[in-house]
């Protein structure tokens, strides 16, 4: 019987508990939603790269045809600005004197004429005119740089109404062979010419397009805004130049209006620069659309599993409690409510094991019902079943540790199994027992009980059946003896007490 028992826990399945499963569920269910965090993340970095990108390309487009016609524009003023200097311009007539001046000048739909103004700010020349009509521009930003700095180069106002149309004007200075200030030259390029390129590009409804001058004053906006145009953003606390670098970007709420928007600005050195922008929640639309959906799917999964995980553990708990049941119906004496035979096998090979690596000593009481048979015989098997009943409620008041093992041996024997127990302390129990069992027999009937105590350290190469057999020794020396008494096995080093 104990090898069958043996084998049989030896080949028991391993079986998943209910907390077990619950928490791989979670832990898988958390491990999912890490990838699925991370990846929708990736998605929205891509989303912000592409982004970037397009609005990298579109600044650069934009920068480049815009720094395009400037420098055709400064061809055409760096021509009549060297004409001037031709002695026989002033012996000439008017119209020839326009065609020296202004034959290979740039003409176009949103170019102004180019005008030529004296060192007095007084205007001289008129291309679209020969006849130009008495104006001064002597308090012009424009003039007043040329005449004060002579190495300004060419000039770019701010934006301002020029000649009846809104523009921003470009100038150079006329300087003599010794450098002295001659006039300014002067022309527009109007606002015209933005909003016809702006209309010929593909733009979302609050997509923005910002040209602005090296000192970062705004010359252009998309979407056109008289408050905003020739606003210098230097002046702005809250807004500061490292915020948007040449070639960088920039996401958040930018210096112009509250909608926070990706910002990317061009790489060039033109003089004028080109910022793009398009808002966050555009460039994250699709994205979103997408996350909703994922995480719509995952959270459905999530759900799924965390409720089929709840039932299966439920059932799995259920499944154990009735195992648990089963195998204590399995190892419990139906009558006495004891351990059985079977379990007892089981608990005595566990103990002696442990008590072998422990060098503990093991002790083991074998008792037995004083002239049960005869009782039995006398009284009927009900009124036995009760003594047994009896004397194992006697058993268990005096055994009361965790480790200790109570457990009916077979009809009227008990055995009590107590671990790292001297022969002293063991016989001390079985007293007890022997005495409780001696006093509730003398107020019910007249049962008795014979103990037999065995306590020995197991070494290597011993089995525990050497114990079961001195206790058992022990126990018919007790009977032998007259019965109602506790005996101690004769094994090396001990002596038999009575």
């Amino acid at each position: 019987m104990l090898s069958g028992w043996r084998e049989a826990t030896a080949h028991r399945p391993w079986r998943i508990s209910a907390k077990l499963l619950i928490i791989s569920s979670v832990v898988t269910v958390i491990g999912f939603s890490a990838i699925c965090v991370s990846v929708m993340l990736d998605m929205r970095r891509g989303e912000e790269a592409l982004a970037r990108q397009t609005l990298e390309n579109l600044a650069t487009t934009i920068e480049s045809d815009i720094s395009r016609n400037i420098e055709i524009y400064d061809l055409s003023l760096k021509a009549v600005a060297s004409s001037m200097l031709l002695p026989e311009l002033a012996t000439v007539s008017k119209p020839v004197r326009h065609l020296i001046l202004f034959d290979h000048a740039t003409t176009a739909r949103h170019f102004g004429a180019i005008q030529v103004y004296d060192a007095d700010g007084k205007l001289t020349i008129d291309a679209s005119t020969l006849d130009p009509p008495a104006e001064n521009r002597g308090d012009e930003d424009y003039f007043r740089v040329h005449r004060d700095n002579p190495g300004a180069g060419l000039f770019i106002s701010r934006p301002m109404l020029f000649r009846g149309a809104y523009s921003i004007v470009l100038s150079r200075r006329i300087s003599d062979t010794d450098g002295g200030f001659l006039g300014v030259v002067a022309g527009s390029i109007r606002f015209s010419y933005f909003h016809e390129l702006f209309e010929r590009l593909s733009l979302g409804p609050d997509d923005t397009i910002t040209v602005l001058k090296r000192d970062r004053t705004i010359m252009m906006r998309r979407p056109f805004d008289l408050d905003v145009i020739g606003k210098n953003l230097g002046t702005q606390q809250t807004w500061k130049q490292e915020n948007l670098k040449a070639g960088g970007s920039y996401a958040g709420q930018g210096p112009v209006d509250t909608t926070p928007r990706l910002y990317v600005r061009s790489s060039g050195d033109s003089p004028l620069f080109v910022v793009a922008g398009k808002p966050l929640s555009a460039v994250f639309d699709l994205w979103r659309k997408e996350a909703i959906r994922i995480g719509a799917v995952v959270l459905a999964l999530i759900v799924f599993m965390l409720a089929s995980t709840l039932v299966l553990a439920r059932e799995i708990g259920r499944r154990a409690e009735a195992e648990s049941k089963l195998e204590e119906m399995a190892t419990t004496d139906a009558l006495t409510g004891l351990k059985n035979r079977r379990k007892f096998d089981a608990v005595i090979d566990v103990e002696w094991r442990r008590a072998m690596r422990a060098k503990t000593p093991v002790a083991l009481l074998m008792i037995d019902a004083d002239h049960f048979k005869a009782y039995n015989d006398t009284f009927g098997h009900q009124a036995g079943d009760q003594v047994l009943v009896g004397i194992a409620i006697c058993i268990s008041d005096s055994v009361s540790r965790a480790g200790d093992c109570a457990a009916r041996y077979g009809g009227e024997e008990f055995a009590v199994l107590l671990p790292n127990t001297s022969a002293t302390d063991a016989f001390k129990v079985a007293e007890a027992i022997r005495v409780k069992v001696q006093g509730w027999s003398d107020d019910q009937t007249s049962s008795t009980v014979s103990c037999g105590i065995a306590s020995l350290v197991p070494t290597v190469g011993m089995d525990w059946t050497v114990l079961v057999a001195a206790a058992d020794k022990a126990l018919y020396a007790a009977k032998a003896g007259g019965r109602n008494q506790s005996v101690v096995a004769s094994l090396p080093k001990l002596s038999l007490v009575a």
